[in-house]
């Protein structure tokens, strides 16, 4: 398994750094940018539910 930097998941997504973190340093968010989101999952090959857990509240 390649492990990427900050800054390189930020060149291959198109999601600027400091949202990168954002989304790596937080356990639980209310809000999300799916298309951020999206971003993430194509720079890493993945599918939007391989990344996010739904919860029914």
């Amino acid at each position: 398994m390649k492990v990427w930097s900050i800054k390189e998941v930020s060149g291959r997504s198109g999601i600027i750094s400091s949202t990168v973190i954002s989304y790596a340093r937080s356990h639980e968010m209310t809000t999300v940018d799916f298309r951020a989101i999206y971003k993430l999952a194509c720079a890493f090959n993945l599918t939007i539910e391989d990344l996010v857990e739904i919860l029914d509240k």
